[in-house]
């Protein structure tokens, strides 16, 4: 067993035009004075990170790293969500999506797609240069539109989605393990890696692709309804990383999973500031202790009804108190005696 790391913060939800949230060194000072000891970096967040930079450079890599560790702090993961979704957007979604793309893309949807699977292979070589084994994104969707069977679907649907799917993200998957760095799809609802069943889709589609990994978010598994410990159990083997966020669900006889087209402050399932929600957290750290996950707790802020610089203050005491200093002995060891085979045979009766 492993002891996890944390707690650390995930930068995006912070950063703004005004102190200390402006760039880099301020709020890193400003997670580190709340406890933090670690921050995952959006990578398209140009105020505190350069992607082509930290990709040609390791002199910048360097940098970026001597930024976070003057500050007693770690560069856990880079992210490259915005990105990911973007290798792969079904046209329902093209206009809404041009915003996560510089402007002079929008409008033209391969343009917008080429870009996205560069920044993905600039990403790969900036995680090695910053000497990161694991990368956070989304793996974007083509059959999300298609998530309830109503109309039906024609036979071969999905599978021909994920093969498309598989097949954009296998030259990005490629060149993330020649720079050895796992690539870890945060499960979430509109991706078409939402749950366990498309993940292994996914898996299954990639030629179970060495590189393909799970960020595990149980927030998420909340709002579907979906057993977020037994997922652990499943799954275990798959989690490079771990987003700390918590989540509620609270039907009604009006609405529930679906929403009813609320604004989130309205709906049955909503996500909370850590300790407001309903995530048994404390299984969640025990079962990811049991197996070993070696990585980092990750807190990522979202919440409809609390500040986000609350939720931060409250985030890194909740996370340290979360953490299990796993043991290195078994607790009945006073009890035993050392291994002796023929004693064990005297005792078996043989």
């Amino acid at each position: 067993m492993k002891t996890i790391k944390g707690p650390a913060i995930f930068l995006a939800q912070f950063l703004d035009d005004e102190p200390p949230f402006n760039n880099l060194r301020n709020i890193c000072e400003w997670a580190a004075g709340l406890g933090y000891k670690g921050v995952q970096i959006p990578s398209w967040d140009v105020r505190c990170f350069d992607l082509k930079k930290a990709a040609e450079s390791q002199d910048y890599a360097d940098e970026i790293k001597g930024i976070v560790a003057e500050l007693g702090m770690e560069v856990t993961e880079l992210s490259t969500h915005l990105q990911g979704q973007l290798v792969a957007v079904h046209p329902a979604y093209d206009t809404m999506f041009d915003a996560f793309a510089p402007t002079e893309l929008h409008g033209n949807p391969k343009a917008r797609q080429e870009w996205a699977v560069g920044q993905l292979i600039m990403a790969a070589r900036a995680s090695r240069n910053l000497g990161l084994n694991v990368h956070a994104t989304f793996s974007g969707a083509l059959v999300w539109p298609f998530m309830y069977p109503w109309p039906q679907r024609p036979p071969g649907l999905v599978e021909q989605g994920f093969a498309e799917l598989a097949k954009r993200w296998m030259p990005i998957l490629n060149e993330f393990d020649r720079h050895g760095v796992d690539l870890c799809y945060e499960v979430h609802p509109g991706e078409d890696l939402h749950d366990g069943i498309t993940f292994e889709r996914f898996v299954e589609a990639t030629d179970n692709h060495s590189r393909v990994k799970l960020l595990f978010d149980p927030s998420h598994f909340v709002l579907q309804q979906l057993d977020y410990l037994a997922m652990i159990d499943l799954y275990h083997e798959f989690i490079g990383m771990f987003h700390v966020k918590d989540a509620e669900y609270n039907p009604t006889g009006k609405s529930g999973v679906y929403g009813g087209y609320q604004a989130w402050v309205d709906r049955p399932g909503r996500f909370r500031s850590l300790g407001d929600g309903q995530v048994d957290f404390k299984g969640v750290f025990s079962k990811l202790s049991q197996y070993g996950y070696e990585g980092w707790a990750v807190m990522e802020w979202e919440c409809c009804i609390k500040s986000p610089e609350q939720g931060a203050r409250e985030g890194a005491p909740f996370i340290e108190k979360h953490i299990i200093e796993v043991t290195e002995k078994a607790f009945d060891d006073f009890a035993g005696g050392e291994s002796n085979e023929t004693l064990n045979k005297k005792i078996l009766g043989i």
